[in-house]
Formats: C-alpha cells, structure tokens, sequence
C-alpha cells in the first residue's frame, strides 16, 4: 500500500499540470504538547489555565452508541488538550439534514463523519484549510502523514488545501473488503448440502434453507435462506453487488457509488449487462421466497439483529457482513463459515472470478474544521489528540480509564480490550456503544499489539478473498479515493449521482421484487440514465483516472 514520496509528488504534480484539462477531479506514544490559540496567551494554555470553548459534532453510524458526554475517555480527551466541548449528536438521519445544516452557515468548530469532498466543494468558505494548523499544532497527524504520502495526497484537494483528516487502522492494512459472503454450515450439515460454488448451486441450496428445517427446531418456516441490506443509505455495502465478481467484473475502490474501471475504462455497473445477469438471479430468488421481505427496507440495527437469531437458534442462512462475530454473535457466529466467490455458470475462466477489492483500513471525510471556529489552534490540539497512540485505540475500542474500563495497557506495552461489562452484549455491540470506532479520527499504528475478548478472526476471514482480489490487473482498480476532481466537476457529479440513484434505487428493487421482464425494459432503463447525466458523469470520472494511471506508471 506505501508508495514513496516521489511517486506522490509525481502524481500530484501530474494533476496540476493538468488540472485546466481535467473533465473532473479524501508512532508518537505521548501526546503531543498543547500549544495555544490566537485568543489566548500560550502560556495560559501550556499552565492549564482558562479552557477554551469549542464545539463539535459526532454522526454516529450505530444507534447504539451512548450519549457521548458519558465517555470518560472523551473528557480526557479534552481535558488533555485544554478545551472545554460542547457537543452535538447526529444519527442515521444526517443524510437528510446535513445539506440544510451547512447551507445555514452555521456549524461546530470540529466534525467528526459528518462532511466529505461534496459538502467541501460545494460549500465553498465554510470549512478550514487545515494543513498551516497541522504544521504547528499537530504533531500526531503530521507524523501520520509522513508514515502514509498516499493519505495525505488523498485528503487534499487539488489547491493542495487539506479540508479533511482520515481514520487509519494499521492493523488491518492487509483487509481488502468491506463485507464477507457467509452462509450457515450447520445448516448445510444437517441437511446433508455442500457449500455452494455457483449461483446455481447456491439457490438450490436456499431452495433446501426453505423448505425444511434446516435449524431443526421443529418449525420449518422460520428461517430466512438470504438476507441482504440495500437501499440508499447502505450503498449496496452489505448487498449482492458484492456478488458481481462472480461475473468476471472487477469492482473496486469506490463501486458503491455505481462505477467501476475495466482494462483502464471507467464502467457503470448499474448499466453493465453482467448486472442485469445479477437481477434477473435475484428476482427469481425473491419470487421463490427465498430473500428476506425486508431486504429493501431495513435499517442496519434490524438487519443486524436478525442474523442473530434466537439464542441458539439461527434464522438466516445466507448473508453478507464484516465478520462473524459482528454478524451473527458470540453464540452463532460457529455455524458460519466464509464463503468463497461464487461463479456466475461454470464457464468463467478461474482467473477471472474476482471479488470487490477496497483498502478498508483508511478512509477520509472523518474529521474537518469549521472556518468560523474562533479558536482554530485550540480546536487542532484536539484533533491531534484522536491521533495520540494511546487515545486511538480508545477511538476504536473504548476508554483506558477505571470509568470506561473497556481496554488496559499492560506493564509489557501490549493492550487488552476487556469483556464488556454488560454480560448481555456482545464485544461488538459493547465496542460499538462506548466509543466511536470508525467515526472517529485515529491512528492506531502497525506495530501496536492488542488482545481482545474474542479473538479478532476478521483478517483470516478475509483472507479468502485475497486471491481473487490481487488477481485484478491494476488499471482495472478504480481508486476512488485518490480521484482529484475540480470544483466545477465535484458539483456537476454531485448533482447527476444524486440524479442516477433517484433512477437506479427504487428500479433495482422494484425489479428484484417484481415480475416484469427486466430483459426487455433494460434499454429504456439505461437511456433513463444517459439522460440523468450518467455520460457526462463517466467522462470526468474517465479524465480523472486517466491521469492517475499516467502518473503512476500503470
């Protein structure tokens, strides 16, 4: 994943070169010092004197997180950089609110998960360049960016301007996807089935899930044979897309949006025939009630809680999530086994069954600052305690304080997340509701050794899938976070993807739900694209990868 630094110089050079041409373009142990801010004397700061005030906003992706001002590592956290935070809590709804609550002008200091290259681009003055700010107040994330270049090109624009800081979790440097396939094995045996290694096989399979009693509770009609969650909030995430490998398309970095690259050619999924191929599969699995009913509705909370089941009783047997524990519970999760890519017929070649590839262990639009703080220094010293070694892993795991007691630091350096206290929960769910795990700006470094309640299996499970991933020739892997796009084109691609997903949303499911002939509607369907802007859309996507691929010599 490290690229050198005159790589990325030459990248960055290359995309300013040809910005005017471009048809489009996110191991310091110790905390760091606090500096002090343009209202207050440094040394008022540096003694612990006054506090400044800030505000900050947290989205929170879990409905269950608690109320953020019970974390005790979080007060800490401000204690440590001298500033006093009032905070403001958003959930799943934010989508929906968020372009009201910008265009107010009118926003906290600091964000967290709460604005991407969309809102930077298209709220022009309203968030602040942070990069002078890191230079002299944020040791942590300046040591952050000379570990990974790549990260740092890639949360700025192309002024060079750095409205955004990342999440990076070192230790999964080497997980190259979101979701996993899993289906249940102990429903398989007790049925006498093997595990499925094409789509064919596979609804024979949910056929059997559906007609028996494959969890053998004497009920034959409480189980669930496939479950997914799609629909516009989860972005296909944890949906069949992740299927379309088995077609011999290479997604990558980005798919979720409905884009793709192949052989250097930026694609549409949504358009391709292959995805056609995927709906027509679906919709005679849903006519046979073999998919959830809910598939298209649920939120992640019910999706979640579903797959696992009643105590020992699983209810679902096809599925898609990050893990297994995650996914199904401590109780569950041993029925379940990863499942391989899954070929759409026999006929595709092996060294063309592919599955998504993403780099999961970053990701930007974290945290971003807003240009009306009236205490900018203060409010980078907070951030740059996110990035602090020890506090990173409270991001991620909970508090190292005698309140939180959710993770300790050992005499020998090593870290050990403990049992939740909460007998009822899982460590997931328990991780999940002290902390902001992925929402949150951190750091947690390569070399850090932590030992957690239930062994975190997560990268052996994704292992699976790194054969069919590496095998995607490299100017076939869209990275869409290293995309550079110029504000004029960042605006013109907001607007047409907003306009394709009102197109491509509600006809997947209606079609995947439905009876009508998805082959005979299929043109009409993809010219209703076209002329929602998807051309124009692929054009600068196209000149955006074009001179990523020039100057990385791919």
């Amino acid at each position: 994943m490290k690229k050198t630094m005159t790589r990325i110089l030459t990248l960055a050079l290359a995309l300013a070169m040809s910005a005017s041409v471009l048809a489009g373009c996110s191991d310091s142990p110790e905390p760091a010092a606090s500096g002090s801010s343009t209202e207050s004397t440094a040394s008022e700061d540096a003694a612990g004197g006054e506090r400044a005030k800030l505000t900050a906003m947290i989205v929170k992706w879990s409905p269950l997180t608690k109320d953020v001002n019970e974390m005790q590592w979080l007060k800490n956290v401000a204690e440590a950089a001298n500033v006093e935070v009032e905070w403001q809590q958003e959930s799943s709804d934010w989508n929906d609110k968020k372009n009201a609550v910008f265009s107010s002008g009118n926003i906290p200091d600091v964000l967290f998960s709460a604005a991407g290259d969309a809102e930077f681009t298209q709220y022009p003055g309203l968030f602040e360049d942070m990069g002078p700010l890191i230079d002299q107040y944020a040791p942590n994330v300046k040591e952050m960016f000379e570990t990974y270049p790549e990260i740092e090109y890639a949360c700025k624009d192309m002024e060079g301007k750095t409205y955004t800081l990342p999440r990076i979790d070192g230790t999964y440097e080497a997980c190259k996807n979101y979701a996993s396939m899993f289906i249940n094995k102990t429903w398989l045996d007790n049925l006498g089935l093997e595990i499925p290694t094409t789509w064919d096989e596979l609804e024979q399979v949910l056929i059997a899930f559906n007609e028996q009693d494959p969890n053998g509770n004497g009920d034959p009609n409480d189980e669930i044979p496939m479950d997914f969650i799609w629909n516009d909030n989860t972005n296909n995430q944890y949906g069949p897309a992740n299927m379309l490998g088995g077609t011999g398309m290479p997604l990558s970095n980005g798919y979720i949006q409905g884009f793709f690259a192949e052989d250097g050619e930026v694609k549409c999924w949504y358009t391709d025939e292959r995805f056609q191929s995927l709906l027509i599969y679906l919709q005679g699995l849903w006519n046979q009630g073999l998919i959830n009913e809910a598939a298209f509705t649920n939120d992640y909370s019910q999706y979640q809680a579903l797959a696992r089941g009643e105590g020992t009783t699983a209810k679902v047997g096809f599925t898609f999530g990050w893990n297994l524990t995650d996914r199904f519970g401590n109780e569950l999760a041993d029925q379940y086994v990863v499942l391989p890519p899954l070929k759409a017929d026999d006929s595709l070649p092996d060294d063309q069954l592919y599955y998504v590839s993403e780099d999961t262990f970053w990701g930007k639009g974290v945290v971003s600052m807003s240009a009306s703080c009236e205490n900018k220094e203060a409010a980078m010293r907070f951030i740059n305690q996110f990035y602090d070694y020890d506090v990173s892993l409270e991001v991620m795991y909970g508090g190292m304080n005698d309140v939180d007691n959710c993770i300790v630091k050992n005499d020998d350096g090593t870290y050990e997340v403990l049992p939740p206290k909460d007998s009822s929960m899982d460590p997931s769910s328990w991780q999940w509701t002290n902390t902001f795990v992925n929402n949150g700006g951190m750091w947690v470094r390569n070399d850090v050794q932590v030992k957690t309640p239930v062994p975190d299996l997560t990268l052996g499970e994704k292992e699976t899938y790194l054969p069919y991933q590496e095998s995607i020739p490299t100017n076939s892997l869209f990275k869409n976070d290293l995309m550079k796009y110029s504000q004029e084109d960042q605006n013109t691609l907001a607007m047409v993807e907003t306009n394709l997903g009102n197109i491509w949303d509600p006809q997947v499911a209606n079609w995947i739900t439905g009876t009508n002939d998805i082959a005979t509607e299929w043109e009409a369907y993809v010219d209703s694209l076209k002329n929602a802007g998807l051309e124009q859309a692929l054009e600068i996507k196209q000149a955006a990868f074009d001179t990523y691929l020039e100057a990385t010599g791919n």
